[in-house]
């Protein structure tokens, strides 16, 4: 057993590793609440955009509902672990929080290998959704109009593909492909932006890369932070053999 002596020495040490893992289980638990504000988001904003992606993309929305929801939980249970100092409870805290560094790692392995299906699968639903396109509220049609406004492109390569569908050969080209608002381009080329949506969105897309690689990276790095905070800090309680008064 520690020596009294021993044990007011590392009390201040103790008392340091709670201080910081509680500001630390503060942001993981504020991060868990921007994911499911994001997740609730996407699902009520962003769901055709998903929908276009894959059918399965459509679950990306609960994905970030569950992810935040579970960090949140974990989190509180973090601080509750800290304030109560119990060595036990703080292992479990970190093991939770290496999972979750596991899967996000996961994660990400599997959505550098398969970028390119993502690509594929997101041309061949947009070209899908043209040729099944129509004005009655359809969400794949509601879908492809926001992104040819929003991106002021027209079809998937270029404007011509508007050309093999059924509403082109009854309509002409839709109103969200006009260059200016409120045209009505019928079959008038001039009227309608040239560029095709795919590039753009794929644009885009790439050039976000880095940035949502370094987010996670970062994200990956905090939690790395925590399970160091919550081992050390755990160690050195069952050691000192530290009590609460």
């Amino acid at each position: 057993m520690a020596s009294p002596s021993r044990r007011l020495q590392t009390k201040p040490v103790i008392t340091c590793f709670k201080s910081v893992l509680l500001i630390y289980t503060f942001i993981f638990w504020i991060t868990g609440v921007i994911l499911l504000a994001v997740g609730i988001w996407g699902k009520v904003s962003l769901e055709n955009y998903f929908s276009l992606l894959n059918e399965k993309a459509t679950n990306v929305p609960f994905v970030l509902i569950g992810t935040g929801t579970v960090i949140i939980l974990l989190g509180t249970f973090g601080c509750f672990a800290t304030c109560r100092a119990s060595a036990w409870m703080l292992k479990l805290y970190a093991m939770f929080l290496t999972l979750i560094f596991l899967v996000e790692l996961v994660a990400a392995i599997v959505g550098f290998v398969f970028r390119h299906e993502i690509k594929n699968s997101f041309k061949n639903n947009y070209e899908k959704a043209l040729k099944q396109y129509n004005t009655t509220g359809d969400y794949r049609s509601d879908a492809v109009d926001k992104i040819q406004t929003t991106l002021r492109c027209c079809g998937v390569t270029d404007y011509r593909d508007w050309k093999d569908t059924n509403y082109y050969s009854e309509k002409g080209f839709p109103k969200s492909c006009c260059k200016l608002e409120g045209c009505s381009p019928q079959r008038d080329a001039d009227k309608v932006n040239n560029e095709g949506c795919f590039i753009k969105v794929m644009t885009i897309i790439e050039s976000e890369m880095g940035v949502v690689a370094g987010i996670s990276f970062g994200v990956a790095c905090f939690q790395l932070i925590g399970i160091f905070l919550a081992y050390c800090l755990s160690r050195a309680i069952t050691n000192n053999q530290y009590e609460i008064v």
